[in-house]
């Protein structure tokens, strides 16, 4: 995965007598080795693809993945635990893990003020996951591959057998992505992955209910069926129908949530 970089947006306007000044753009400012490696770790743990209370691999497997020596992987790991995502275990059975996520009130309070202080962006990002998906199971069901299937009922049967809602999130989150592999373009699973990281909160907030994971997981297994099928409409349609439910959910909580608030 390439690094990710960021851009100023500013630069200095040309000067009004014509003279076009100093260039409008500024120099790439590239994350550090250590920096990168702490936010692809971030990013799989917000995506819930490391569970909570998860060990992380070694730092020698780690610095092995990565490419880098085991001091960088060690500065990441300050970093995360910084940021409380992260903690270290001495002794029998150490090592780093994944930190559990506060199940107190207060932590809840935190959740719902996150999702409402999105707004609009939250808005623009159901819209916007409801136009890309179907187009993704569409491709999928083209372009799939016998890994591919393998991978993608794999998820739906560890949903299915989840213990615990975080379980389910997880493998939830990686049924989307294996949807999305299938369409062998990695801009589309790319951003999938942004999607999932924008609304990651407010999914959160639907029904931990048996009834609602039958539903999604009808509604898995019918998506599931259309791509292997090589069914481009119908995989397009499920994931349409599919994607639609799982918006009006959300919207339906963040309601709910707005109406208590003002009462």
């Amino acid at each position: 995965m390439a690094v990710e970089v960021s851009r100023s947006r500013g630069g200095r306007p040309p000067a009004e007598n014509g003279d076009p000044g100093e260039a409008p753009f500024e120099p790439i400012q590239q994350l550090r080795a250590h920096e990168y490696v702490a936010e692809q770790v971030r990013r799989h743990i917000a995506l819930r693809l490391i569970r909570p209370g998860e060990s992380l691999p070694s730092e020698r497997e780690l610095a092995s993945m990565f490419g880098v020596g085991r001091p960088t992987i060690q500065h990441a790991m300050r970093v995360l635990e910084a940021d409380h995502l992260v903690e270290a275990r001495r002794g029998r059975g150490g090592g780093t893990f994944v930190r559990e996520p506060a199940e107190d009130s207060g932590a809840m309070e935190e959740l719902v003020a996150r999702v409402l202080r999105q707004g609009d962006e939250l808005d623009e990002l159901l819209g916007w996951r409801r136009t890309l998906e179907p187009v993704i199971a569409r491709e999928a069901a083209r372009a799939r591959r016998r890994a591919d299937l393998t991978a993608i009922r794999g998820t739906i049967r560890e949903m299915e057998r989840a213990a615990t809602e975080a379980d389910y999130m997880r493998y939830d989150t990686e049924f989307h992505l294996a949807v999305a592999g299938a369409a062998r373009n990695r801009f589309m699973r790319g951003a999938i992955e942004e999607v999932r990281l924008g609304l990651n909160d407010a999914l959160s907030l639907l029904p931990e209910s048996d009834a609602w994971h039958r539903r999604l997981s009808r509604e898995h297994r019918a998506v599931a069926a259309a791509i292997e099928a090589r069914d481009a409409d119908a995989a397009a349609a499920a994931m349409d129908l599919h994607v639609m439910n799982s918006v009006q959910g959300v919207r339906a909580a963040l309601a709910a949530i707005r109406r208590s608030m003002a009462s």
